[in-house]
């Protein structure tokens, strides 16, 4: 079976507490994504990472305070959740140079990744059978993630230890709507 592990916005302005956007405790599950994602390279897996990428004047903040704008400390992804062989997938018409590639950043200006341009290309390049999913945050961008990894028809697993969510209410829901649609939960211990 070919599995993708999916890294949901791993950021600086999410995971720290000096981030735009703080995911209150996110700097707990770094460790854990760290882990997954060396475990996915030394297995041969490959690793969609996505990011937000916004412009200054970004529409998605007026729904949200500033954070992740290109090109700012905050918007890098956790140096710790770097794998070394990596391609960053604009969102703008591309080509898709995968070959080789460890980890794929696909870059977002949207809270659900399946509006970035290239998203559904890259997965459909890399012909999974299953999806792993960690990342933040579980009820905004996770459960984005995983509806339109759901949509495929095949299993979506979601990390819970490697996971972070804003509050404990909403991500119940959102793991509950997940699961509702055909996806489970794991821990990483049990990933492998």
């Amino acid at each position: 079976m070919k599995t993708i592990f999916f890294d949901i916005d791993s950021q600086l302005d999410f995971l720290y507490p000096a981030g735009a956007l703080y995911v209150p405790g996110a700097e707990r599950i770094v460790p854990t994504i760290a882990r997954l994602n060396r475990y996915a390279a030394a297995h041969g897996i490959p690793v969609v990472s996505t990011t937000d990428a916004h412009t200054e004047n970004d529409p998605e903040f007026q729904d949200w305070p500033p954070h992740c704008v290109a090109g700012t400390t905050g918007q890098h992804k956790a140096e710790a959740t770097l794998l070394e062989r990596r391609v960053v997938v604009p969102n703008r018409d591309c080509g898709l140079a995968l070959d080789g590639a460890q980890q794929i950043v696909v870059e977002k200006q949207h809270v659900d990744v399946f509006t970035a341009r290239n998203l559904s290309r890259v997965v459909e390049l890399l012909a999974a059978d299953g999806f792993v999913v960690y990342g933040v945050v579980t009820e905004i961008c996770v459960l984005f993630a995983a509806r339109g990894l759901l949509k495929y028809g095949k299993p979506v697993t979601i990390v819970t230890d490697a996971v972070a969510a804003l509050t404990a209410e909403a991500s119940e829901r959102a793991l509950e709507e997940i699961c509702g649609a055909g996806g489970r939960l794991l821990r990483s211990s049990e990933i492998g």
